[in-house]
């Protein structure tokens, strides 16, 4: 799954491949492991991460009742406190889709593992929502974070700005197998809305871009979000992510952030861990469209 920058998605889906290593056995958050270590950095995340990230151009966030949604983006979105038990979650599923449906866009509905009523999903998907896959939510204390490792033989990696989104576009799309022109279109609208929020980097190896993640820096001061991390297929497994981690650590240390947070798919997962991260819940986007 690709979603925009804003404040989710599998821009921070690693390719990078890895064993992953075996889990402690504890209480588990949907369905990662849970300790001591990373109950206060799941309370952190409830506090600080549930709301939007950075602005693209054009694109504006509203509230809906206890819900916030995001228009203005190739999708729209929505997301919403831990505990919605409360509310009459269907009426406000209904208000979602018709609200999208009239502007006939589709929408997504981000839900952690931790979400209670815990037949959201459920409901979700009688409402024609269908789950993308899910990722794991892995929480950073920058403090923490190791050295940088050396960048590998014959790669730059370089802070960049709008002039490399067609290169990291083609990239991505190669990565992925689709177009990715959407992701260069919310890079492109996010340096313009908050140029000082948004930090790009790319790898480059015999002439062209092998790699490319940015850091978005929230307006909360507290958390940095770190998306995108795609490698082409030929250049991973040569430390190019643990890398680009590294550098995109550096622009959030200097300005005083906390945290480092990424919704990490599988393959990156057991790599964020080694470098100090800790899972601390699932998030799994729901999509509606309108009929075509």
């Amino acid at each position: 799954m690709l979603v925009s920058l804003l404040v989710r998605g599998t821009f921070a889906v690693e390719a990078e491949a890895s064993k992953s290593p075996e889990k402690p056995s504890s209480p588990m958050c949907g369905d990662v492991t849970l300790g001591w270590m990373t109950e206060d950095l799941l309370a952190a995340y409830d506090k600080h991460l549930r709301g939007t990230g950075l602005p693209a151009l054009g694109a504006w966030s509203e509230q809906d009742g206890p819900l916030l949604r995001v228009v203005g983006e190739y999708r729209g979105f929505v997301t919403g406190p831990r505990d919605l038990s409360g509310y009459d979650v269907d009426a406000l599923i209904a208000a979602q889709t018709a609200f999208f449906g009239a502007r006939g866009e589709a929408v997504e509905w981000k839900t952690r593992g931790h979400d209670l009523p815990d037949d959201l999903p459920d409901r979700l998907r009688a409402a024609g929502f269908a789950a993308e896959p899910t990722e794991t939510v892995v929480i950073g204390r920058i403090a923490d974070m190791p050295a940088a490792p050396p960048v590998p033989d014959g790669v730059v990696i370089c802070r960049v700005g709008g002039e490399a989104i067609p290169a990291i576009v083609a990239m991505e799309s190669q990565v992925w197998g689709r177009d990715c022109a959407f992701i260069g279109d919310h890079l492109a609208g996010s340096l313009a809305a908050a140029p000082d929020r948004l930090a790009i980097f790319t790898a480059e190896a015999a002439g062209r871009v092998v790699a490319a993640a940015w850091v978005a820096l929230r307006e909360d001061g507290v958390f940095a979000s770190l998306w995108g991390g795609s490698t082409l297929k030929a250049w991973r497994g040569r430390g190019i992510y643990r890398a680009l981690v590294a550098v995109r650590t550096r622009p959030a240390a200097e300005q005083g952030y906390r945290y480092l947070q990424v919704d990490a798919s599988d393959d990156s997962r057991p790599i964020l861990e080694r470098l100090g991260f800790h899972a601390v819940t699932t998030t799994t986007p729901y999509v509606w469209a309108p009929p075509s």
